[in-house]
């Protein structure tokens, strides 16, 4: 089973590693951050690269091998004359939009991956779920014989969704962070219990999110298999946010059954 990862582990990634154990006699994670996902302005540069430490807590959660490729031995050619791999309108939407590129590098380098690891089963985390559609789409469009497993949200006691951008939070910024999956929280409340217009809801979060001390990038209600806009009378829905608290983007998604 592989874990593919960027590193500065927390334990979201560990808990994905115990959903490999579960999955597979050997466990292989891989360490990456690949620059390819990155725009023009975002924060390659100052990514946490925690690899010691990372090695340790892989080792004492039974994790078998711990992959360290370098950009080189990735991209031999360089990134910009790579073959690319892209999953089309997925990677277009929601965090496709303000992210041009973004999944297309995703599952290029997931793509590569997997085909130097040659995993029987691939584990990802369903916070970054438009990521594990695309992938999943990826692997069966292309016939790749793995196992996608997802697994859930793990969260901080507070409700904010574990990620590795947390650590970038000021301490003023990180008592605000929790509020985000609250709002979501309570506009799923208002979803289950059909309780006005989907377009109507999302507005009124987009305004809370803004009033907390967020700068909302998006609030989508779609439909759990694809993120396409939901059909009528749809029944297995799920809210997806994106918000910049400071100059830390925050995501976060819940799921929501209509009964």
């Amino acid at each position: 089973a592989f874990v593919p990862t960027m590193g500065n582990l927390h334990e979201g990634h560990l808990k994905l590693v115990d959903a490999a154990r579960a999955e597979a006699d050997r466990v292989v994670v891989s360490i990456f951050v690949n620059p390819l996902q990155f725009g023009a302005n975002e924060d390659i540069a100052a990514y946490p690269r925690t690899a010691r430490q990372d090695g340790e807590l892989l080792q004492q959660r039974g994790a078998d091998l711990l992959f360290l490729p370098t950009v080189a031995e990735i991209y031999p050619a360089g990134k910009e004359a790579v073959a690319f791999v892209e999953v089309p309108r997925i990677s277009n939407i929601l965090c496709g939009t303000s992210r041009p590129g973004h999944f297309r590098g995703v599952t290029t380098v997931v793509a590569k991956l997997f085909n130097m690891v040659q995993p029987d089963v691939a584990i990802f985390g369903e916070k970054d779920l438009q990521q594990l559609i695309a992938i999943q789409r990826m692997v069966s469009d292309l016939n790749f014989p793995i196992k996608i497993v997802g697994v859930a949200i793990m969260r901080e006691s507070d409700g904010l969704a574990m990620s590795s951008r947390n650590s970038y939070l000021s301490g003023s910024e990180r008592t605000v962070a929790p509020q985000l999956n609250k709002i979501v929280a309570g506009l799923a409340k208002k979803v289950a219990n059909n309780a006005g217009d989907l377009l109507q809801l999302e507005q009124q979060a987009v305004t809370e999110i803004n009033a907390a001390g967020f700068k909302s990038e998006y609030v989508a209600i779609r439909s759990t298999v694809d993120l396409s806009e939901p059909a009528a009378g749809e029944r297995q829905l799920t809210i997806l946010v994106a918000a910049w608290l400071g100059s830390t983007r925050l995501i976060d998604n819940m799921a929501v059954c209509l009964d």
